[in-house]
């Protein structure tokens, strides 16, 4: 009986040895997409859902504020303080009263605000403050200095 005999099987060595592999984690690459791809990829995702939340949105944004507004002056024994204006409660016909707080301070709060308002200080609703109007976004508090 004739014993087989098996040979290893060698390779030239043409490089160098090559390292074991380390392992890695995986790292994703973003692909940047042409414009009619990213277009396509948006015209085939069903609307009904992005209708929605963007119709709550807007009435989100257009909760009313309060605006609180103070004039820092002494306007003497007697007198009182309005403000006329438009936006909120305002007219610029009819003034609202202001409420005085101490000697020199007269305060208002409007509320319901959507926008902007622009006003302008009256002492006895009859003078008029002096200068430019006045402006303020709802959600301020503003403290201003009239002169008459």
């Amino acid at each position: 009986m004739k014993k087989k005999t098996t040979k290893a099987k060698t390779t030239p060595a043409l490089s160098a040895p090559v390292p074991a592999k380390k392992k890695t984690k995986a790292v994703s690459s973003a692909k940047v997409l042409s414009p009619k791809v990213v277009e396509a990829a948006a015209s085939a995702v069903a609307p009904a859902p992005e209708v929605k939340k963007a119709a709550s949105k807007p009435a989100e944004q257009s909760k009313p504020a309060i605006i609180k507004i103070k004039a820092q002056i002494d306007i003497g024994f007697g007198n009182a303080l309005t403000i006329r204006g438009s936006g909120a409660d305002l007219s610029w016909d009819k003034g609202l009263s202001m409420n005085c707080v101490n000697d020199d301070l007269w305060s208002i709060t409007l509320v319901g605000v959507t926008g902007p308002v622009t006003f302008k200080f009256l002492v006895n609703d009859l003078t008029w403050s002096a200068g430019e109007d006045y402006l303020a976004q709802p959600g301020d508090e503003v403290v201003f200095v009239p002169a008459f």
